[in-house]
C-alpha cells in the first residue's frame, strides 16, 4: 500500500530520530546549507575515492575488457536505484535510503566475493562453520567509513567522513543474501563493532532494512544479463529459467503466461519491477518487509539457478585461481616488507615495484605510526588517527589486508604483475 510505512520513517518526528543522526564527531557547518544531514551524507560518500574505485571493481565478472557488463559502481548504483523506488512508494525517507545504497560496498575487496573470501584466509580463518569471518566486506564498509576514507573540510584539511549513526549502521548491516521474509528493523542502539557476523543483526531503520533487500533485487536482475552476454547460458540453462518463471509464478495478471520472460527473452527490468512491486504490494510495518509467497519462491529459485549456472560456471572458477594468486603473491609481498617497513626503508626495498611501492607508502603514511620511524613528518592536511602499528604483527597484516581491500581488479593485477617480471 502506497505511504504504508510514512509514520515509521526516520525523520525528526521518529523516536530513533536522535540516535539515528548522530555523529562520532560533530562536522563543520558552512552556515548556508539546504542538505538534511543524509544528504551530506550521500555527496560524502558520493566523492570520496572508495567510490571512484569501484566503477574498476568486479561485481561477478572479473576486470571486464565488455564496458557493458556490470561493475561494483553499477551495482551499487542499481541498489540505490530499487531502494529508492520502493522507500518513495512505501513513505519512508530517501534521503537517507539513497545514501545507505551509494556507500554499501565501499569496503568490498577486489575480485567479487572470490576476493572477500581470499582475504578472510589471508587474516586467517578459524576452524568451524559457525566461526566468525575475520574479513567481510560490509564490515569493511564500515572500517573504510570511519577510519579510512577523508574528504577536505573549509580549510583544505582532510578529516574521516563522520557519518551518521543510520548510515553507518546500514553500511555494515546490508547483507541481502540471506533469505527471510517479513524483515524488520531491530530497536536499540547498538555498538556497531560488536556485530561479529554478516547478516546477524538486522538494521537499526526501515530505510537500512529496504537496502538490504534491493541488494538482492538488484543483483539477481542484472548477473543474468551479464552471463548472456558472456554466453555462459546454455539451452539447458534458459530452459531452466523458464521452468521457474512458469513453476513458481505461474499466470500473469492479465491471464498470459510467463513465458515469454524466460529464456533468452529474459528481461532484467522487468524482473526488477516486478519484484519491487510485488514487495511495496504485499508490506506493511506490522508484519514487515513481505514478498508474496510465489515471489518469495521465485526469488529463491533464481538465487540457487544463479549459483549453478553463473557463479560456479567453470570459467569463474578458473579465474577464482587467477584472482587467489594475484592477491596472495601481493600479500607475501607486503609482509615480506615488514621488517624494512619498521627500518624506515620501505621505499628501497620495494624500488623494484614502483607502483605497489609507491602506493603502499603513501598508505603506510597516512595510516599507520610508519612517519615517526622513518624520520618524517605527517602532512599537516591530514587530520586523521593512526590506525595501524607496524612494530605488532597482527596489526600490520591487518594494514596490509586493509590496503589490499581498496585495490581495483586492474590495480591488483598490475601490483601482481611487477612482483613477477624479472
Amino acid at each position: 500500500m502506497k505511504d504504508a510505512f510514512v509514520k515509521v520513517k526516520t525523520d525528526v518526528l521518529s523516536s530513533k530520530y536522535e540516535a539515528a543522526v548522530a555523529r562520532e564527531i560533530p562536522i563543520y557547518s558552512r552556515g548556508n546549507g539546504i542538505r538534511s544531514e543524509f544528504e551530506r551524507d550521500y555527496t560524502r560518500l558520493l566523492h570520496c575515492q572508495a567510490y571512484s574505485r569501484l566503477k574498476h571493481k568486479t561485481q561477478v565478472f572479473f576486470a571486464p575488457h565488455n564496458d557493458h557488463v556490470c561493475t561494483r559502481m553499477e551495482h551499487v548504483l542499481h541498489v540505490a536505484s530499487v531502494a529508492s523506488t520502493i522507500a518513495k512508494y512505501l513513505g519512508l525517507n530517501q534521503d537517507l535510503t539513497q545514501s545507505i545504497a551509494i556507500g554499501h560496498d565501499i569496503g568490498h575487496a577486489p575480485f567479487g566475493h572470490s576476493g572477500e573470501e581470499i582475504l578472510n584466509d589471508l587474516l586467517g580463518r578459524k576452524e568451524g562453520a559457525n566461526a566468525p569471518k575475520k574479513f567481510w566486506h560490509e564490515r569493511n564498509s564500515l572500517f573504510f567509513a570511519d577510519y579510512i576514507e577523508t574528504l577536505d573540510d573549509p580549510n583544505g584539511i582532510k578529516r574521516p567522513l563522520n557519518l551518521t549513526y543510520a548510515v553507518r549502521d546500514g553500511l555494515i548491516c546490508h547483507c541481502g543474501e540471506v533469505d527471510q521474509q517479513g524483515m524488520k528493523p531491530r530497536n536499540e542502539n547498538m555498538n556497531l563493532y560488536e556485530i561479529k557476523r554478516p547478516g546477524l543483526v538486522q538494521p537499526f531503520t526501515w530505510e537500512g532494512c529496504v537496502v538490504k533487500i534491493s541488494d538482492k533485487i538488484a543483483f539477481l536482475g542484472r548477473d543474468i544479463q551479464d552471463a548472456r552476454a558472456y554466453h555462459l547460458l546454455d539451452m539447458g540453462s534458459y530452459r531452466q529459467l523458464r521452468e521457474i518463471v512458469t513453476e513458481t509464478l505461474g499466470m500473469t495478471k492479465n491471464g498470459q503466461t510467463l513465458s515469454h520472460r524466460s529464456g533468452r527473452a529474459v528481461n532484467p527490468s522487468v524482473l526488477i519491477n516486478d519484484m519491487i512491486v510485488d514487495l511495496c504490494e504485499n508490506s506493511n510495518p506490522d508484519e514487515g518487509l513481505y514478498f508474496s509467497e510465489s515471489y518469495f519462491r521465485f526469488i529463491r529459485e533464481l538465487k540457487k539457478f544463479s549459483f549453478s549456472n553463473i557463479y560456479n560456471h567453470w570459467r569463474l572458477q578458473e579465474f577464482q585461481k587467477y584472482a587467489r594468486n594475484v592477491l596472495e603473491t601481493v600479500f607475501n609481498a607486503l609482509m615480506r616488507a615488514q621488517i624494512y617497513v619498521q627500518k624506515g626503508t620501505v621505499e628501497t626495498h620495494l624500488k623494484n615495484y614502483p607502483k605497489l611501492g609507491e602506493e603502499f607508502t603513501k598508505w603506510l603514511l597516512h595510516y599507520s605510526n610508519y612517519a615517526s620511524v622513518c624520520g618524517q613528518k605527517k602532512s599537516p592536511i591530514h587530520s586523521i588517527p593512526e590506525v595501524f602499528d607496524i612494530n605488532d604483527n597482527e596489526s600490520y597484516k591487518k594494514c596490509v589486508i586493509e590496503f589490499i581491500s581498496g585495490c581495483t581488479d586492474d590495480f591488483a593485477i598490475a601490483c601482481f604483475e611487477e612482483v613477477i617480471s624479472f
